[in-house]
């Protein structure tokens, strides 16, 4: 029997942290293409991507800033470009998808499910704001509901999954996400290999512990057999320690700063550090990591040679 490859997902930015928390935040495009380029290089085999607004790092939905950096990123790396459908609680959904359906990527992220998603816990803290938008951001999530309705979903598939190929990483912030992923599953209108990303540690979803991690992955089990990857996602401090457990269960792991802006103690000085960190975790427990190909295969992707970027 073939040794189980470990996929790493690399999320370079997102949509969570702004550029007052860390000087290594990745927002113009060529610092995210940059970031992208040594992460897939340090070994990440999947690059998880938003944009950014160039002029003040926040987030954005605009395909043409999306199409600075994507075909350069495609251009020196054979990593699965992955592109958010989640982008901000606070786009509509039109918004967040007019990036991917420009791009028909390989792969995107997929919601299961609408919830709060409070980010304003992070106002506690004290600092110096670069930005008037920053902190306003963050304080809107408090009454915002992240909107992701069966309708939202079924359109999602509809039009990116069947009319463009694109397979899809389901982002699973509760029990009840798996459910909704298994009615669809049940309808005929998703199909395996299913890859899941189960989301610990954000405000209105479930916490990030092991425990938790264990009952997700017991759920997902009762659900799809084996019909489905699983991966995992932790936010801040939770990063390191339960994508080592995930991987020790037999899962795939995410890095980046859009989940962690940390590395041990010390702010991470870029995404690549972060991937070199979990690679040699994953060398530690004898387990090797998937190449890009090897990913794609994994995942049943229709390959790099069939986006439109």
């Amino acid at each position: 029997m073939a040794p189980r490859k470990v996929i790493i997902t690399c999320a370079v930015t997102g949509s969570v942290h702004t550029p007052s928390m860390s000087p290594y935040l990745p927002v113009t495009p060529d610092q995210i293409a940059t970031d992208a380029i040594a992460a897939a290089e340090a070994g990440a085999s999947i690059l998880h991507l938003h944009a950014r607004d160039p002029r003040d790092g926040r987030p954005t939905a605009d395909p043409d800033v999306f199409m600075q950096f994507l075909p350069r990123i495609k251009q020196a790396t054979d990593a699965v470009i992955n592109i958010t459908t989640g982008g901000s609680s606070l786009m509509t959904l039109d918004q967040r998808l007019a990036a991917p359906l420009r791009a028909e990527p390989e792969m995107c992220s997929l919601n299961m499910g609408s919830m709060n998603f409070g980010l304003f816990p992070m106002l506690d803290k004290p600092r110096e704001w670069q930005h008037e938008w920053e902190p306003k951001l963050l304080e809107a999530t408090r009454d915002t509901i992240f909107k992701n309705t069966f309708a939202d979903i079924e359109g999602v598939l509809e039009r990116l999954g069947k009319g463009c190929g694109t397979r899809f990483e389901f982002e699973c912030y509760d029990v009840g996400h798996l459910y909704s992923l298994a009615h669809f599953r049940d309808r005929g209108l998703v199909s395996g290999p299913l890859f899941i990303q189960f989301v610990l540690g954000i405000l209105g979803g479930i916490g990030a512990d092991p425990d938790n991690l264990i009952h997700m992955k017991r759920i997902a089990d009762k659900l799809f057999g084996d019909s489905y990857q699983f991966s995992v996602l932790a936010a801040g401090r939770h990063q390191m320690p339960l994508i080592s457990i995930a991987a020790a269960m037999g899962g795939n792991v995410r890095v980046g700063l859009e989940d962690s802006l940390y590395d041990g103690r010390q702010l991470t000085k870029s995404n690549a550090d972060q991937v070199r960190r979990i690679r040699a975790i994953l060398d530690g427990l004898s387990l090797d990591v998937a190449t890009p190909s090897e990913a794609r295969e994994m995942l049943a992707l229709k390959g790099g040679d069939r986006v439109a970027f």
